[in-house]
């Protein structure tokens, strides 16, 4: 059995801020399927540990964590952890938070900036929990130093969607950045790695592993390479990434594949894309991140998508499992439409 659930949602104010049309999808009363979108939002992260879905979001200047066993809910037990201060080079414009556990503690990475529009502020930070409770409160450890002066580190360089890799023993960080900083958010954006000493720590200069130069990429206003997530598979290490403009139907996933040693060798990574791409009736996938089913058999992707085809930043959150190709890449198939029932992910039906 099935209901029709009805959302009014808000046409961003790149089209003016009115009320547009209704969406609808359908919500499945059984237990063990899930319709999307299964919540309103963007830029998902969904981290799994002892169990539990930790999901971040910003709202209103503030970090709020949920914390679930469920993946499809994504936004119950909800808590604000930390919020952005009255001044400071980061007491604005909060983006795209993302929580890791990196040796024994958890932090979160975010985007901030001293002001704007124009968006030619933004920088990366990171908060650092007080205690093992995820949930619990956070202490800011600064802003990540993302130019190319590591040494005197002056004139830091625009950088958001900041994350984290691990891989034989050093962390990584990487990025989304310019290549200068500009009086113009019309910049093109690339993708940036470095080492990091701790985990708020960088301590090399960066390199850049990609640039918005395919088709699929430099979209039809601004070149993109953001939203960069690390996807592992054995001994295969990917970085998928966010292509083409967000606020339009062409935002897509490319892929990076380590085929060296070296992550910061910028030829060590193949390019592949797009890897998963929108649909006539799923606009503008992207900014996505990975996690597993309840008993770990399964491979699933968080993304948003846009409401409507039309230009704008209104989003909702999907949901979906993927596979594997033989060479080890993730398949991840065609975005499953709005209202369409699949199986929960495997071990979380509770009939």
């Amino acid at each position: 059995m099935k209901v029709i659930v009805t959302l009014l949602l808000l046409i961003s104010a790149f089209t003016g801020g009115a009320y547009g049309s209704t969406t609808y999808f359908e919500e499945d009363i059984d237990p063990c399927l899930l319709s999307n979108p299964v919540a309103d939002g963007q830029d998902p992260w969904i981290t799994k540990k002892d169990g539990y879905y930790y999901y971040i979001e910003t709202r209103n200047g503030g970090l709020y964590i949920s914390k679930s066993e469920n993946l499809s809910d994504i936004k119950t037990d909800e808590k604000l952890v930390w919020e952005l201060p009255e001044s400071g080079w980061n007491k604005s414009n909060l983006w795209a938070p993302e929580l890791h556990f990196i040796q024994g503690k958890w932090y979160i990475y975010y985007t901030a900036g001293k002001s704007g529009p124009p968006f030619i502020h933004q920088r990366s930070g990171v908060l650092v929990s007080e205690t093992d409770d995820p949930m619990g409160g956070y202490i800011d450890k600064g802003q990540l130093y993302t130019g190319n002066n590591i040494q005197t580190k002056e004139n830091n360089i625009w950088s958001i969607d900041l994350t984290v890799l691990e891989h034989n023993g050093q962390l990584y960080g990487i990025w989304s950045g310019w290549e200068d900083n500009r009086q113009t958010d019309k910049t093109p954006q690339h993708l940036y790695i470095a080492k990091m000493d701790n985990p708020w720590t960088i301590s090399s200069n960066r390199v850049k592993i990609s640039s918005p130069v395919e088709p699929w990429e430099t979209g039809s206003e601004l070149a993109i390479n953001e939203g960069a997530q690390v996807l592992k598979n054995g001994d295969n290490l990917f970085i998928i990434y966010s292509a083409s403009e967000s606020w339009l139907p062409a935002y897509n996933l490319g892929q990076l594949r380590l085929i060296g040693e070296d992550p910061m060798n910028p030829d060590n990574w193949e390019k592949k894309g797009p890897v998963f791409e929108g649909t006539e009736d799923v606009h503008g996938v992207g900014h996505a991140s990975f996690t597993t089913s309840p008993d770990g058999t399964e491979h699933w992707i968080a993304y948003h998508t846009k409401i409507s085809p039309d230009p704008g930043w209104e989003r909702v959150i999907h949901l979906q499992p993927f596979s594997w190709s033989r060479d080890g890449s993730p398949n991840f198939g065609d975005p499953v439409s709005g209202g369409i029932s699949i199986p929960k992910p495997s071990g979380a039906c509770k009939e």
